[in-house]
């Protein structure tokens, strides 16, 4: 079970207000906070959709990039002792730290569903 929408390259939450009675969200991934809300299911799609479509729009008539600019570089704290098996496994493996890591990474974004579900 997903609990996102997904159009083009755009992702988006999803979230339900009970006080409100309505579902709503924001697009994830971009330099804006852009939000869309519904009553139902298939009209926060569409409220999604527009959202987007929306945004992508007014980036181009502003001259602005949509998507968030990533440097590939941020700090992870980790215990200790995991940071040291990581060291040894690296080591044993006659690699970096950073390039075991980014194995990992690689790992769970091409193993989503089964790894975080």
């Amino acid at each position: 079970m997903e609990n996102y929408l997904k159009y083009k390259e755009y992702y988006g939450s999803v979230e339900f207000s009970s006080e409100d009675n309505i579902l709503f969200g924001k697009i994830i991934g971009i330099n804006d906070l852009v939000n869309y809300e519904a009553e139902s299911v298939e009209e926060l799609r569409a409220s999604f959709i527009e959202a987007v479509e929306d945004y992508i729009e007014t980036c181009k008539l502003v001259g602005k990039e949509p998507n968030k600019f990533f440097k590939g570089v941020f700090n992870v704290r980790t215990p200790k002792g995991v940071h040291r098996h990581l060291a040894i496994l690296a080591e044993k493996k006659k690699m970096k730290l950073n390039e075991l890591v980014n194995k990992a990474f690689e790992f769970l974004i091409e193993n989503e569903d089964q790894v975080l579900n």
